[in-house]
């Protein structure tokens, strides 16, 4: 199937699906001069680029991804590796990975891993890499010794928490200065019995442990003891496991008079909990909840949460990973500390 275009005064004949050289003819340059328009590169005079780009959009051509992917032995796919696509932090941090991609090109696979170690491997190691170019893996299990003994030749960005320094290039947020700065909050509205839901005082640097510490940091700045009995793990952060922690909670004397959530899922079941024992938020206890999921507006009362920069975490993400797979061996591995801000709604006298 053919068509034809004038150029020059004259009637060429092009393909149904215009090609690079028949770009070229259009705007009276080079193919590699388009091809240096199409990726971008510096060194093109504007007026030529605006020739290029003129003859892009009247012929209607697409650049051909999957077989550029191809020539150059890939597949044009990234795994997104995540614990529960049930918390919705996962689901919302996904969409905005899967944007990202596709702005660059790319499809993302999504793989769940329910935060079990032998899953998380099969991630690290990309499945033998014969499904994608590299892995942006939110790990909960993997040890030290994973990240040193893994495939190099695979990119992997690390999310959250990383078990061990270096091995890979990692994008989270700073959790102890959030937790912090949550717990200041809370101090600031004369709170003084503040509950951690989802702590832990002992055990690896996890996002658990080091926003535990956060929290402790802004208990000694304002003088006050830490009681180890505020801080309650979970099974798993989950609805019911903030429900039954709060529940715990208001078993004991004395009660707490605040609860720090470490996501909204917990916070958003506690929330229950309280109501269902008639405890006034925020008139008996303030709570608070990290993630900032899309629930945590319309919950009655709104929630206050930590919302990290979602956004900036999935870009930031997709491109050290393709830095990484068009360049194994370029630069120093990063770490980038996206941005978080602390919502204060109904929760918290919002």
């Amino acid at each position: 199937m053919v068509g034809t275009i004038m150029v020059g005064g004259r009637m060429n004949t092009v393909a149904a699906r215009p090609r690079i050289k028949d770009v070229a003819r259009y705007a009276g340059v080079s193919p590699k001069t388009v091809s240096n328009v199409i990726n971008d590169f510096e060194h093109v005079s504007e007026q030529t680029r605006a020739a290029v780009r003129e003859a892009i959009d009247a012929l209607g051509y697409r650049v051909n991804i999957a077989g550029r992917q191809l020539r150059q032995g890939r597949t044009g796919m990234i795994t997104l590796a995540v614990p529960e696509l049930d918390v919705a932090y996962f689901s919302e941090l996904a969409k905005h990975v899967m944007a990202e991609a596709d702005r660059r090109g790319r499809t993302v696979l999504i793989h769940q891993t329910e935060g079990v170690r032998e899953r998380e491997l099969a991630a690290l190691h990309g499945f033998d890499t014969q499904f994608s170019d590299g892995v942006i893996l939110s790990p909960l299990s993997l040890l030290p010794r994973d990240l040193t003994t893994r495939d190099q030749r695979l990119p992997v960005v690390l999310l959250g928490e990383r078990p061990a320094e270096g091995g890979t290039d990692h994008v989270g947020i700073d959790n102890v200065r959030a937790a912090r700065e949550a717990t200041e909050h809370l101090l600031s509205r004369g709170r003084r019995r503040i509950a951690v839901i989802g702590g832990a005082v002992r055990g690896r640097q996890g996002t658990d442990r080091l926003r535990t510490d956060g929290y402790r940091q802004a208990l000694e700045v304002a003088g006050l003891p830490f009681a180890p009995g505020l801080v309650v793990p979970v099974e798993a952060y989950h609805w019911q496991d903030g429900a039954r922690a709060a529940s715990a909670l208001l078993e004991k004397e004395p009660h707490p008079d605040a609860l720090l959530c470490l996501n909204d899922h917990l916070a958003l079941g506690a929330l229950r909990t309280l109501y269902e024992r008639g405890r006034s938020v925020p008139g008996d206890l303030d709570v608070v909840g990290f993630d900032d999921i899309e629930a945590s507006r319309f919950s009655v009362p709104s929630l206050t949460t930590v919302a990290p920069d979602k956004p900036d975490i999935a870009k930031a993400a997709v491109s050290l990973l393709l830095e990484r797979i068009d360049e194994p061996d370029a630069g120093s591995l990063q770490d980038h500390v996206a941005g978080h801000r602390l919502i204060v709604r109904e929760s918290s006298g919002g």
